[in-house]
């Protein structure tokens, strides 16, 4: 199975949202930190403006590094 950026990108993000609550909510017993929030923030907004702007940085390293785009591009 090979995914594509789009793929990549929706993986990334949850996974990053994922650990980052498992490690800054007090209740996970993954806690170290609550400013483990700021990584879920962070994701969250680059999510919302990538949106608006079409401009993710993740997706522009995939890019390069060969993955291939929706469209079956490189």
């Amino acid at each position: 199975m090979s995914l594509t950026v789009n793929q990549f990108v929706r993986v990334f993000a949850g996974a990053f949202v994922l650990i980052s609550l498992a490690l800054g909510v007090e209740a996970s017993p993954m806690f170290i930190n609550g400013n483990f929030l700021w990584l879920t923030v962070f994701v969250g907004a680059n999510l919302f403006q990538s949106g608006f702007s079409k401009f993710c940085p993740l997706e522009i390293m995939l890019r390069k590094a060969g993955v291939r785009s929706d469209d079956g591009c490189r």
